[in-house]
Formats: structure tokens, C-alpha cells, sequence
């Protein structure tokens, strides 16, 4: 009769064996349906909701450092 503590190094070395990934599948063909004008303004806008209040703080990051508490 195999004892539990007997099978430890065999799960271990299963465990630490290399295992891969599914690969996924990729397509290098053109998208099925093109980027519309509302997709592209909702793009646009998601971006300047970003980088708008970012490119601020930068510009006048010295502004904010020497500004009192």
C-alpha cells in the first residue's frame, strides 16, 4: 500500500513541469466591420478625459509646488 507521503514527489514534479499556454489565434486580416464616426468621436473623447487634466497638472506642476499650504 502506497502511503500519501509517497506520492508527494511525484505531484510535486508534475507541478513544477513546464506546462504551456493555449496559443491564441491570430488574424492579420482586416477588421470585419470598420471604425465608425461615433466609435471614433467616443475614442477621441475618452482620450481627452485623460490627457487634458494630465497635460494641466504638468504644465503647471511648478505652480503646485511652490503654492502655500
Amino acid at each position: 500500500a502506497m502511503g500519501p507521503l509517497q506520492r508527494v514527489p511525484g505531484l510535486l514534479a508534475a507541478a513544477l513541469r513546464r506546462q504551456r499556454p493555449p496559443r491564441a489565434p491570430i488574424s492579420s486580416m482586416p477588421p470585419e466591420e470598420p471604425l465608425s464616426g461615433e466609435q471614433a468621436i467616443a475614442l477621441s473623447v475618452m482620450f481627452a478625459s485623460f490627457l487634458i487634466p494630465s497635460a494641466w497638472v504638468l504644465a503647471n506642476l511648478e505652480h503646485y509646488k511652490s503654492r502655500p499650504e
